[in-house]
């Protein structure tokens, strides 16, 4: 049942490309993203040994360094030569944080704003970290302090003051917040800039620049998930809605895959983030539901009324599971992409040898690879499923007929 799941949504796909290769001079734009595909897959190899290869090299020295003092501190140098914490290191590069990473030792400070009993405060975050970047106490209306990556009320001795954290309200801007933020604007920025150009020329003439290449798209969202899913009678209401999750999601996917600024953040294999767009979807679909669909649930037509006790708390159970599966299923599969590419690049640094980039390396840059179709099948995923659950909800059912069958 998988794997044929899996064959219609790659041939979902396969029809995305024949229609978006219909409305694009496909061969000019394909030879220019081959020529790009190479120049990024050489520097991200040579970024990748350059840094291994200094790493080896400091390791060198420090082993050199080593052999030349006392016998007594060698043991404790080795020690330390040899700690390399690989669940710590993909968590680090997964969750949420107040800060972003540039370059080197540079780092993007964010606003952090808490809400008080004493009222509304704003800050860096660079208060919160000292010059090796470890956690450190803000002295403010409270004495702040990052624990696990929250911002938590201490006390004079550094102790978590559980009493008045419970009534800290965070606001902060932080990492995946702010690239939602720039997704949004991403969003806005080509949307807006296609929907004006159809204003001046109308939709008689042929598409060009932006229109180009968001008309393809459209039209595939319209033709194979709204229509089939919701009916061509009732799509048009629900496409904005449709259009809006399904390119949010993609642009946060395709921006988690860019492993430098503005790309790099977590946002899809965020729990919050899938709650939020599971939560929309759930008061869509149940504020559109009809009566027919609530019947369906609660006094199951042509039913006995002893199976129809029986099987309404399984339907209600299930209004509940259907947004917590969407949920879920965008989060791990999301998540588990970002950790399985991060752990073979791990790989590199547990060995402590450039040999093992020659492997890590064109594993890492094919399963990344993957992770592009991943990014567009969990967007469609996401989006056919919405638009399944509303057309079950809007679909008038006729059982007058299976009623008074099941009567006579």
């Amino acid at each position: 049942m998988h794997l044929f799941n899996f064959y219609q949504e790659l041939r979902l796909f396969k029809n995305f490309i024949t229609i978006f290769a219909a409305n694009f001079e496909i061969g000019m734009y394909l030879n220019r993203f081959k020529s790009l595909l190479v120049v990024s897959l050489s520097l991200m190899a040579i970024i990748f040994s350059t840094a291994v290869m200094a790493n080896e090299n400091h390791a060198t020295a420090d082993t050199n360094h080593a052999a030349s003092t006392a016998a007594t501190t060698a043991p404790h140098e080795a020690k330390e030569e040899g700690d390399f914490n690989v669940t710590e290191t993909i968590l680090e590069h997964i969750k949420d944080d107040h800060s972003w990473h540039l370059w080197g030792h540079t780092s993007l400070h964010l606003p952090v704003i808490l809400y008080t009993s004493k009222g509304l405060e704003y800050f860096s975050s660079e208060k919160l970290v000292d010059e090796h970047h470890e956690p450190a106490v803000y002295h403010g209306n409270f004495d702040y302090k990052l624990v696990e990556g929250k911002t938590k009320i201490v006390d004079a001795n550094g102790n978590v003051d559980i009493a008045a954290s419970k009534q800290l309200w965070d606001f902060s801007i932080t990492k995946n917040v702010a690239s939602l933020f720039i997704s949004v604007i991403i969003l806005l920025v080509v949307l807006l800039s296609a929907a004006n150009a159809y204003k001046r020329t109308g939709i008689k003439s042929a598409p060009k620049g932006l229109q180009s290449f968001m008309e393809p798209i459209v039209l595939f969202v319209r033709d194979e998930v709204a229509i089939p899913n919701i009916g061509a009678k009732k799509y048009g209401k629900y496409m904005p809605f449709l259009l809006t999750i399904f390119f949010l999601i993609l642009t946060n996917n395709f921006l988690g895959l860019i492993p430098f600024f503005p790309g790099g953040a977590n946002v899809s294999g965020n729990i919050a983030f899938t709650m939020t767009l599971a939560v929309c979807v759930f008061i869509v679909v149940n504020l559109n539901a009809n009566k027919s669909y609530w019947e369906h649930i609660f006094w199951m037509p042509g039913m006995h009324w002893s199976m129809k006790l029986f099987l309404a708390p399984i339907e209600l159970i299930g209004v509940f599971t259907k947004p917590i599966s969407l949920m879920i299923r965008l989060f791990a599969n999301i998540t588990a992409g970002h950790i399985l590419v991060l752990s073979l690049i791990c790989l590199i640094f547990i060995f402590k040898t450039v040999f093992a980039s020659a492997i890590a390396v064109p594993f890492a840059v094919f399963i990344g690879m993957i992770e592009l179709l991943v990014a567009f099948l969990q967007a469609f995923i996401f989006t056919m499923l919405a638009a399944m659950y509303i057309g079950m909800a809007t679909e008038e059912h006729h059982h007058e007929s299976h009623e008074g069958a099941a009567h006579h």
